[in-house]
C-alpha cells in the first residue's frame, strides 16, 4: 500500500488535464529513469510509422522528449520490472497506481480497464511444452502475461515469464510502416493477434496429445489378453489441469476483445478497431475448441475408469470359477479326512482312485461350463 501512496502522489502532478498537452515532468526524477533501464529491453520512438534513429541507451524520459518534438509515439518495453524500476516510469506518463501495481506483481486475470486517457490491457501468454512422451507429470503449457499501457502518444508493454518475446513482432511491426502510423492502437492490435495466434498452436498441439489418449484409451485389446485395463488415469488428469489453466487464459479475454472490435474508444482508431473483430472470431474459435478439449477429457476418463472396472469385474469373475473349482477336491479332501473307523469305502482297494476320478470329473464339468459361459 505503500507504494500505491508513494505513486499517487508522483503520479498526480503529472496528469494531462486535457487531451492535447504532456504530461508534467516536474515531479519526476531522472534518476528513476536510468534505475529502469535494467527493467527495460527496448525503448523507441516512432514518428509517421518509423522508428527514429537515436541511441541505444535512449530512456523513457528522452523518448517522451522525442515525441514532443518530431511527434509520433514512443513504445517503451520491459520484463519484470521491480517495483523501483517502474516507479519512474509510472510518474513519468502518468499511469494508474492500481495499474502499476497489477503491472509490477502480475498473475492477472485477462482485462481491459480505463484511466482517464490509458488503456490497461493484460494478456496471458501460453507456451506448449515439448515432450516427448505425455505423463502424470508431464508440463504441458507454460503460462506468461503481457501488460499493455496504451496512451495517446506512448505505448509501454511490461512481460511476465520466460517466454513470449516481442522482439520479432516489433521488428515485424516495423517493415509496416503504414499500419505502425496508426499509432500505439495499432501496436495493441498486433500484439493482441500475436497471443491469440500463440493460442490456436497451442491448441492443435493439445489436440494431438488428447488424441493420443484417446486412442490408447479406445483401443483393442491384444488378442489373448482380455479386457482393456485403460492408461493411467493420472496422464488424464494432467491434461484436464492443462486445459483448465489454457481456459483461465483464454475465456476472460474474449469479452475485452469484443470490447475493442465493438464500442468506440477515442485510443483506438477507427480503422484498427476493424481488425479486432478478426481477433475476437479467432479467440472464439479457441474458446469453442478448449470447452470441447474439457468435454471429451471428461468423456475419456470416465470411459477409462469404465474399463478398469470391467477388468476388475473379469478379474473377480476368473478368481470366482476358480475358487469354484478348487472347491470340489478341498470338499472331497475334507471329508474323507475325518478320522473315522467307519467310512464308506474307506478300506476298499479302489477306493483312492475312484475318489480321484470323481474329483477330476466333476473339476473338469464345471471348468468346461465357466469356459462356455465366458468365466475363465
Amino acid at each position: 500500500m505503500s507504494m500505491i501512496r508513494d505513486l499517487r502522489a508522483a503520479v498526480r502532478p503529472s496528469l494531462r488535464k486535457d487531451g492535447t498537452s504532456y504530461p508534467s515532468t516536474s515531479s519526476y526524477s531522472y534518476d528513476a529513469t536510468r534505475e529502469a533501464a535494467s527493467a527495460v529491453v527496448d525503448c523507441a520512438v516512432y514518428t509517421d510509422g518509423r522508428r527514429m534513429e537515436c541511441a541505444d541507451t535512449l530512456t523513457p524520459h528522452e523518448a517522451m522528449l522525442q515525441v514532443r518534438r518530431h511527434g509520433g509515439f514512443a513504445w517503451i518495453g520491459l520484463h519484470e520490472p521491480t517495483e523501483a524500476e517502474f516507479a519512474g516510469i509510472a510518474a513519468e506518463f502518468g499511469l494508474h497506481p492500481l495499474a502499476v501495481e497489477d503491472a509490477v506483481h502480475a498473475h492477472q486475470r485477462p482485462k481491459l480497464e480505463r484511466y482517464d486517457d490509458t488503456l490497461f490491457t493484460v494478456f496471458k501468454t501460453i507456451h506448449y511444452v515439448e515432450h516427448a512422451e505425455l505423463t502424470a507429470t508431464s508440463e504441458v503449457v507454460e503460462t506468461g502475461e503481457v501488460m499493455c499501457f496504451t496512451g495517446r502518444d506512448f505505448f509501454i508493454t511490461v512481460r511476465h515469464g520466460g517466454h513470449g518475446s516481442l522482439r520479432a513482432l516489433r521488428r515485424r511491426l516495423q517493415e509496416d510502416p503504414e499500419l505502425l502510423a496508426k499509432g500505439p492502437s495499432a501496436v495493441l492490435h498486433t500484439i493482441a493477434d500475436h497471443v491469440v495466434d500463440g493460442y490456436l498452436a497451442v491448441a492443435d498441439a493439445m489436440q494431438d496429445d488428447i488424441d493420443e489418449v484417446e486412442t490408447e484409451v479406445f483401443s483393442a485389446p491384444s488378442k489373448g489378453k482380455g479386457t482393456a485395463r485403460g492408461v493411467d488415469a493420472g496422464r488424464i488428469y494432467q491434461l484436464k489441469r492443462e486445459v483448465l489453466e489454457f481456459k483461465r487464459a483464454v475465456s476472460p479475454l474474449l469479452r475485452p476483445m469484443l470490447l475493442l472490435s465493438e464500442r468506440p474508444m477515442r485510443l483506438v482508431d477507427p480503422d484498427i478497431q476493424k481488425y479486432f473483430r478478426d481477433v475476437a472470431d479467432h479467440l472464439t474459435r479457441v474458446q469453442e475448441q478448449v470447452i470441447g478439449f474439457d468435454e471429451l477429457l471428461n468423456s475419456i476418463l470416465q470411459a477409462n475408469l469404465a474399463q478398469a472396472a470391467v477388468a476388475q469385474n473379469e478379474d473377480m469373475r476368473k478368481i470366482t470359477s476358480w475358487a469354484a473349482i478348487i472347491a470340489v477336491p478341498t470338499a472331497v479332501c475334507g471329508v474323507y479326512g475325518m478320522n473315522f473307523d467307519h467310512m464308506p469305502e474307506l478300506h476298499w482297494r479302489f477306493g483312492y482312485p475312484m475318489v480321484l476320478a470323481f474329483i477330476g470329473g466333476v473339476c473338469f464339468a464345471i471348468h468346461r461350463t465357466l469356459k462356455r459361459n465366458g468365466w475363465l
